[in-house]
């Protein structure tokens, strides 16, 4: 999926994420699907930062950015979409992605708030047999509203620009 082809903007906001390591991927993940922006809440990140994270340097290209509340980042016209294990919320295949979201994430060890819960257009969760990790969660989220897109890009050009240098392999016809 091409930026230009992208349909709307979507932005990441994740609630107090518990390590580095989850926003290394996090941000690896909005770069992969073209997410405009990622934004995080509460401490945790900030004091363990000095760690590596496997960013693939997407932090240059998409904004990290810490804020006090999610809900204070959200363009007009956009919806708000929480996702997490939340009781009487859709199941991620059931879901209609709106075309500009704000897609807010639970932490592993915790959920969203009940105050921007209730302030959420729509409430999401991936129907799996126990809890995925952040990153996981941001990953399947962000792949599903690109298989539901009907902007997808899917070619040869696309993969020769996005595999790893030492990756040449092809399909024999």
């Amino acid at each position: 999926m091409t930026k230009e082809s992208s349909s709307g903007s979507v932005l990441i906001g994740l609630t107090n994420p518990k390590s580095p390591s989850n926003i290394g991927s996090v941000m690896r993940a909005a770069g992969c699907y073209r997410a405009d922006a990622v934004f995080y809440t509460g401490e945790r990140y900030a004091r363990a930062a000095k760690f590596h994270t496997d960013t693939k340097d997407r932090s240059r290209e998409i904004p990290l950015s810490g804020v006090d509340c999610l809900l204070d980042i959200v363009p007009e016209g956009a919806k708000i979409v929480c996702v997490d294990l939340v009781e009487g919320a859709t199941a991620l295949p059931d879901f209609k992605h709106p075309e500009e979201a704000v897609y807010i994430f639970g932490p592993e060890d915790g959920t969203i708030s009940q105050r921007v819960i209730d302030r959420a257009d729509a409430v999401v969760y991936v129907p799996t047999v126990g809890c995925m990790n952040l990153a996981a969660s941001v990953n399947v989220v962000l792949y599903d509203r690109l298989a539901k897109s009907a902007m997808t890009e899917a070619s040869d050009d696309l993969i020769r620009s996005s595999r790893d240098i030492n990756n040449r392999v092809s399909v024999r016809k």
